[in-house]
């Protein structure tokens, strides 16, 4: 660990009478016994205090493009400071950044003063708190977000949603745009390929709509989340939060503990197809689709956006509304 991170108390636990630390951040409700570590890796119990002793160490600092994140409808076309923590309440079986979310790595200590002065050397529109689970430094997040926020730019949260309402509900006001990880439609999914629970993540996804920007992505992987029932499902929730939320379908291979064979791209197209019935925006990520790979007016069909890979051309919007017929497409440009 880096000796220049500082002591942080964790927010949302209390302390048992047999010295032990009960979190409350996430659904998991962590019993943390003293001198041992929550399953996110990020609280640790020293003395009977929880501690966030991941505050502030981040893995990674990269000027990504935003559609990397991947968000094709705020600020299309810009790059923004990613930075990730070595950290997650997840244990995906297919994780593909498991090097970051489920062992130790190295890491670099980052204040948010020395975040926000990164940021505005770098031409960024904000910063993205991204690459493994960014709610597990929930302190570090409070600290940062504001401090961007403050110099004018905004905060980014890519995540999958696994966080307590309330410790949620705080941090949202803060945040701008959201890309959250619907991983499945199907319980048993996240219990037993995630270690996770599926409601609190559709409730922050519902909790969200109309108060940042927000956009889903789904890892589509064969046998486990593909059919018919699965992406209409996924479809019409997210419609019932708003349909005009971007939905990316993204393509799985192999990693981690989980050896299928990778997504076929006509499974991704079928996906598609289905979840257009329900929703304005729907995109094919990590294989090249064209007919999923702009932004159409959802009401006269105009080029909004074109993309190939991340080159991104924004033609037919400004300021939210298509420049043929003047609908408001919801785009932050």
């Amino acid at each position: 660990m880096n000796a220049a991170a500082p002591r942080v108390t964790a927010r949302y636990w209390e302390k048992r009478p047999d010295g032990s630390a009960a979190c409350h951040l996430c659904p998991h409700h962590c019993i943390v016994k003293p001198g041992k570590t929550g399953i996110c890796m990020a609280k640790t119990n020293e003395g009977g205090e929880l501690i966030a002793n991941a505050y502030g160490l981040t893995t990674s600092l990269n000027l990504d493009p935003m559609e990397k994140k991947p968000l094709y409808h705020f600020h299309p076309g810009t790059r923004i400071l990613s930075i990730g923590p070595n950290a997650c309440n997840f244990c995906c079986r297919f994780c593909q950044n498991f090097q970051i979310s489920q062992q130790s790595a190295l890491t670099r200590y980052l204040s948010p003063e020395e975040l926000v002065r990164d940021a505005r050397a770098s031409g960024s529109v904000g910063v993205a708190y991204t690459y493994s689970e960014p709610l597990m430094w929930y302190e570090y997040l409070l600290d940062a977000c504001r401090a961007v926020k403050e110099a004018g730019m905004v905060n980014v949260l890519v995540s999958n949603g696994h966080l307590e309402p309330e410790p949620y509900d705080g941090l949202l006001p803060l945040i701008d745009a959201l890309n959250i990880d619907i991983k499945s439609m199907d319980e048993a999914f996240y219990r037993k390929m995630c270690k996770g629970w599926l409601p609190p993540v559709l409730r922050n996804v519902a909790a969200t709509a109309g108060k940042a920007h927000i956009e889903i992505t789904n890892l589509v992987i064969p046998t486990l989340n593909d059919t018919d029932a699965d992406f209409e499902k996924l479809a019409r929730f997210i419609a019932s939060a708003d349909p005009f939320i971007p939905l990316h379908f993204s393509r799985y291979y192999p990693m981690y503990k989980l050896d299928i064979p990778a997504t076929p791209v006509d499974t991704l197209i079928r996906a598609a197809r289905i979840a257009k019935n329900h929703l304005k925006y729907v995109f094919i990520g990590n294989a090249h689709v064209e007919e999923f790979s702009h932004s159409l007016c959802p009401f006269c069909g105009h080029l909004l956006i074109e993309r190939l890979g991340y080159t991104v051309s924004v033609t037919g919007v400004k300021k939210g509304h298509c420049l043929s017929c003047g609908e408001a497409v919801k785009i932050v440009c």
